[in-house]
């Protein structure tokens, strides 16, 4: 039963290598790269795979009326666990390109397509072997079908993937590009970028009068969905919102780039469906988290500097270590660094870095709103984001953040300022399941009374910043308050999971991808409910709203119906080829 069980988790193994190997079209297929991930893989899922099936066997054998005594390769037994194997490997690669395909090279979604079908197929295969042996043992003529069955179900889906192909991405510009025409004059945009938040949380508040300044927005703005992409992870999404270019184009496929050892070959996407995280978690693979060396497309702070028009940059992924702008950077470093490493390591995290004494003096000063302050009367302990790449101090993120913004908004006056807010989305992972406890059942009257206001709280934390804002609007500024993702309630499975990994706290999640919104608000903003964007739509909004061209080659476009007519009829929309190769 043990070696049927081994060699079918082997073969489960194999099937999810190969899913990982599509999903990462350069990596190499030689020894050298392939081995070391196989080993890893096998020791990851094949053991646990081949564990669960034996359990199955001595589970078939308990509960049957005829014990089976199966032979060290058993065709009876065998075929029934190749086509559990295959089966669940098919799903999870269909399920794969489904949720992966928009952001796969195009000639990588037909192969990938080519896999599943050969892998689907097996399975057929391997269970009508299985019902041709019901009740009877299998021969020499049968153990040599089953065999190359198995063979011919790692070598099809392999012979689809093809060798390594060089994806076609751009240099990391280093160049402005030429024959643009400077910003009209008039107007800037503001944005704030909220991580995790969710109209289905806004919408019935607003309804009841709790979040005023949204309802402003809801009111005398558009409201519309925003289809995100995945993984939905900071450094992936952002990098596809700030430059309006899809990740295999931008650069940006996950929020790290993972190894299993140092000196290996680099996978930049792994498999959703399989709990692929737990080869970090676990050790398995190492993550080497992006930077901003690692974006290959230009980003909309980057595309204004070129022009002369003056940002503000606040907290965004990717920009450490901190470029020069035309005007301010702040990266999302700053808030990671004790004060140990401020002092050696601090001036790296702003741009220009002569800011970095009045930096460091406003986040050393005191807050107002400070969530900190708010969070410390709900919560006991401190929160670290739950996602890829943990967030050591979101809300601290999101205090130094909006002080930075107090104190450099009147020194530079940008044309554009965007300040990225991650607290909300940590609150969201920890206290969702407080504030709609239904969805979990689980939920004390103890521990509803104590956290069942933390999440709606810190909601009210975010429109009170929005409200300071809406206050200093002038009458040509647009104002966007943008979610690249919403946040829902964790699975059964999953929680069963996070339970066992020793993460039972976390009850938010948003690897479903659901969707984030975009608000917009000024008086150029035609109030309303356009149809859902893409968050690639982003970059080329506000491109066109402060008079530039939109480059041809991204992939999102310029959602002019956010904008009354008398604004677009003067405004048509022009473009550029590109914004640098």
């Amino acid at each position: 039963m043990l070696s049927n069980a081994a060699i079918a988790g082997g073969l489960a193994s194999a099937y999810l290598t190969i899913l990982v190997l599509h999903l990462n079209p350069v990596f190499p297929l030689n020894a050298n790269a392939l081995v070391p991930l196989a080993v890893a893989m096998g020791l990851a899922y094949g053991i646990n795979i081949a564990a669960a099936f034996y359990l199955l066997i001595v589970l078939r054998q308990l509960t049957a009326t005829e014990v089976l005594s199966p032979g060290w390769l058993s065709v009876r037994l065998l075929s029934w666990l190749c086509t559990i194997a295959a089966g669940a490997g098919a799903t999870i690669m269909w399920l794969n390109l489904r949720s992966y395909g928009s952001v796969l090279a195009p000639d990588s979604v037909p192969r990938m397509t080519a896999a599943a079908i050969a892998l689907s197929a097996s399975a057929v295969v391997f269970l009508l072997i299985a019902f041709a042996h019901l009740g009877q043992r299998g021969g020499r003529a049968s153990a040599a079908l089953l065999t190359v069955m198995m063979a011919v179900s790692i070598a099809a889906p392999l012979v689809a993937r093809g060798r390594a192909a060089a994806l076609a991405l751009r240099a990391r510009p280093t160049t402005p590009m030429f024959g643009v025409e400077s910003a009209r004059p008039e107007g800037r945009v503001i944005l704030f970028a909220i991580d995790g938040a969710t109209l289905d949380v806004i919408s019935p508040s607003v309804a009841e009068g709790r979040l005023p300044n949204f309802g402003r927005i809801f009111d005398g703005g558009a409201v519309l969905h925003l289809a995100t992409l995945r993984p939905t992870q900071a450094e992936p999404v952002w990098a596809a919102a700030a430059t309006g270019r899809a990740p295999v184009s931008n650069g940006v496929r996950a929020t790290a780039l993972y190894r299993v050892r140092s000196e290996d070959a680099e996978l930049e996407l792994l498999p959703d469906y399989c709990f692929s995280q737990a080869l970090v978690r676990f050790g398995f693979l190492l993550a080497q988290p992006h930077t901003v060396q690692s974006l290959r497309a230009r980003s909309i702070w980057g595309i204004l500097s070129d022009v002369g028009v003056p940002v503000g940059v606040i907290g965004f992924p990717l920009t450490h270590p901190a470029s020069p702008v035309s005007g301010y950077l702040v990266s999302d470093e700053l808030h990671r660094l004790t004060p140990a490493q401020l002092d050696l390591e601090g001036a790296s995290a702003v741009t220009p870095s002569t800011l970095f004494d009045d930096v460091r003096a406003a986040i050393e000063g005191p807050a107002t709103p400070n969530p900190e302050a708010l969070v410390a009367t709900m919560i006991e302990a401190p929160l670290v984001d739950a996602d890829a790449r943990p967030d050591p101090a979101p809300i601290v993120a999101d205090r130094m953040h909006l002080q930075v913004m107090g104190a450099l908004e009147t020194q530079f006056a940008p044309r554009f300022l965007a300040v990225r807010l991650p607290g909300l989305d940590a609150v969201g992972h920890y206290y969702l399941r407080y504030a709609d406890p239904s969805a979990f059942g689980d939920v004390s009257g103890e521990e509803r009374r104590r956290y069942g206001r933390v999440l709606a709280e810190y909601y009210g934390f975010v429109d009170s910043v929005i409200g300071r804002t809406l206050e200093l609007l002038g009458p040509d500024d647009l104002l966007l308050v943008v979610s690249p993702f919403g946040m829902e309630p964790l699975s059964p499975a999953k929680r069963i999971l996070e339970q066992v990994v020793g993460n039972a706290r976390l009850s938010g999640t948003h690897e479903r991808a659901p969707d984030g919104f975009l608000l917009a608000y000024g008086p150029s903003v035609a109030a309303g409910r356009p149809p859902r964007a893409s968050l690639l739509d982003l970059t080329p909004t506000v491109l066109y709203f402060l008079g530039l061209p939109v480059g041809r080659d991204m992939e999102g476009f310029a959602r002019t119906d956010l904008f009354q007519s008398s604004f677009t009829a003067s405004r048509p929309i022009a473009f550029i080829p590109t914004y640098g190769r």
